[in-house]
């Protein structure tokens, strides 16, 4: 029987692999830090290629500072930063640009139309959230409407949107043409995208912002041990 739990702790400032014994103590860790693009006042960007090399770097670390291997893993989780966005595309896995932070601040001009055209609680009885630039929703629209390739890869069923849980679960599983594209319920319950009582995204805040709910991951339970898909033994 196996008997470790990896955790991949995904944050703002670094990434973290950290191995549990079966009662829960930590026999081993690695941590690496990722660097924090300000390229205006007010936004935050983060390089998604970046953390995805550094979860690799950190599961090895993680796996030698414990002295065991990835086969000796039942399971591995993930918990992040939320509301963090990026897309990419679903052919060659790269990303069409950097990851907008949570507290990025460049979607107000995309926040304020919405406020002025329905108030700031236009969506929080579906979602339970107020307008915000802190929701990854707006973050989608502006990088559908400003970066280019994003719109066309949307048209054309390449461009694929993510929180920094589905970027890592979709790499480890495979990536291009291999990876799984979901999300749990806790990252999606903070996009402002979806629906608090049917669990799914809502079909009319999608068409408010012009977002394609064929790019977005499906939303599963956290407990749902088949849905995220599986890993090398021997680690990304």
């Amino acid at each position: 029987m196996k008997k470790y739990i990896g955790a991949i702790d995904q944050g703002t400032t670094s990434t973290r692999f950290i191995v549990f014994d079966k009662q829960g103590t930590i026999i081993g860790t690695g941590q690496k830090e990722h660097d924090q693009i300000c390229k205006k006042p007010g936004w935050v960007e983060h390089d998604p290629v970046q953390i995805w090399e550094n979860t690799k770097k950190v599961i090895k670390q993680g796996l030698k500072a414990s002295g065991i291997s990835g086969k000796d893993l039942a399971a591995v989780g993930v918990t992040n930063q939320r509301e963090t966005i990026l897309a990419w595309d679903r052919q060659t896995g790269k990303p069409y640009f950097n990851a907008i932070v949570w507290q990025c601040t460049r979607s107000g001009d995309i926040c304020d139309k919405l406020i002025r055209e329905g108030g700031r609680d236009r969506f929080r009885k579906q979602t339970g959230l107020p307008l915000s630039t802190y929701f990854s929703g707006p973050k989608i629209k502006w990088l559908t409407d400003n970066v280019p390739g994003v719109r066309d890869g949307v048209n054309s069923g390449k461009a694929m949107f993510g929180t920094m849980d589905t970027w890592i679960i979709w790499n480890l599983t495979g990536g291009p043409f291999k990876g799984v594209h979901v999300t749990d319920v806790t990252n999606a319950s903070r996009t402002l995208l979806m629906n608090l009582e049917t669990l799914e995204w809502d079909e009319n805040i999608l068409s408010v912002l012009k977002i394609a709910v064929h790019t977005l991951p499906e939303i599963v339970p956290s407990s749902d041990d088949k849905a995220f898909g599986t890993t090398q033994e021997q680690g990304p």
